[in-house]
């Protein structure tokens, strides 16, 4: 999906292409209204295929199956295509995850009444002018659903890392318009009420000081932040994506390709599955979604994972190096170019840190 839209920041106006802790806090729910311009979408939801279905309105507890995810009797498993290509069921064998690890979804909002989210958003903040926080474009949705979709429930899809809990960080409207800077007040929100992951599937096309000193905020508190490289198909530099402190994801297609959509560069680390993807919509429904945003996702849910088996291996007490290091360590290679690492692969990331995927039947 790629969504490119004017963002306007307290000192120019910059387009932007949606692109796809310790302890459980009390549910929080906030309201930070920023001043906006009356900007509009420029660019249509060029790669969105477009199907939806509706859920089924029951509700089950969530267990990931000991059997593997080739058992898993969520209705629409069969169309997630990306679990396998980045080899999750090992890992889920070690950690479904833990609710103390909190995922903030910087993005558009999130439907927390679907019946795959409800009861996993412990906090919410408003930093738009839309009157609440839920998700009223769908794309923070289908993102929060890559995440935490609860799994093996006989519902809909599986999450990645269905245990773990989400902050949902809201600064874009209903209609996808944003400030800059919302988007850094939104990264230093989430870590001060905990956040160990944080997910950016936006892009600016600018660079923005605010924006660069949230992310190093947020990496020398432990947190690890997760950008989209963006949707433009080419080199050019995404913010936050190719800052330092940030994992810039960009997406791959089933063959292991890279999207024709994607950006890249040597300045992007990691790639992931991001074309057609399958995954929550708001109103209990589901559909497919293609860009780096969806792609940004499965890496911040196995960081969310990787954070229950990781150790402090540099006695620095923080863990948030180590997953990075994890991750990209553990990538497999793949004939694409200008992805630095490669793809993300669950079983290369537990070798690095010194499990052994069990065998699965």
């Amino acid at each position: 999906m790629s969504i490119s839209l004017l963002v306007t920041s307290s000192t120019s106006s910059q387009e932007v292409c949606f692109s796809g802790v310790n302890g459980t806090p009390d549910y929080i729910s906030e309201v930070a209204v920023g001043s906006f311009s009356p900007h509009s979408l420029a660019d249509e939801d060029r790669y969105d295929s477009g199907i939806a279905v509706a859920g089924t309105g029951a509700q089950y507890s969530s267990t990931v199956n000991p059997g593997g995810q080739s058992n898993l009797n969520d209705p629409y498993f069969q169309k997630q295509w990306a679990l396998s290509r980045i080899q999750i069921s090992g890992l889920w064998q070690v950690t479904s995850g833990r609710p103390e690890t909190i995922v903030a979804i910087i993005d558009t909002g999130i439907d927390s009444n679907h019946e795959e989210i409800r009861g996993k958003v412990v906090a919410e903040v408003n930093f738009t002018d839309s009157p609440t926080a839920l998700d009223g474009n769908g794309h923070g949705t289908h993102i929060a659903g890559i995440v935490v979709s609860s799994s093996n429930n006989n519902l809909g899809v599986a999450g990645i890392a269905p245990e773990t809990r989400l902050m949902n960080v809201k600064v874009a409207d209903d209609n996808g318009i944003c400030q800059a800077g919302a988007v850094a007040r939104g990264i230093i929100w989430a870590v001060d009420k905990g956040a160990r992951v944080i997910n950016i599937s936006l892009e600016l096309s600018q660079p923005s000081l605010e924006l660069e000193k949230a992310v190093d905020y947020a990496w020398a508190s432990g947190v690890v932040v997760v950008a989209a490289a963006g949707n433009y198909g080419g080199g050019q530099l995404a913010y936050p994506a190719c800052y330092e402190n940030c994992i810039a994801v960009a997406a791959t297609r089933q063959d292991d390709t890279l999207a024709p959509l994607s950006n890249h560069g040597d300045w992007v680390d990691v790639a992931a599955p991001g074309f057609d993807i399958y995954s929550t919509l708001p109103g209990n429904n589901y559909g497919y979604k293609s860009g780096t945003s969806f792609a940004t996702a499965y890496v911040s849910g196995l960081a969310a994972l990787l954070f229950d088996i990781t150790c402090d291996t540099k006695g620095n007490g923080r863990l948030n190096d180590d997953v990075r290091a994890a991750i990209e360590a553990g990538c497999r290679q793949a004939c694409i170019s200008g992805v630095d690492k490669g793809i993300i692969d669950a079983a290369g990331s537990m070798a690095q840190i010194g499990y052994s995927a069990p065998n699965l039947p």
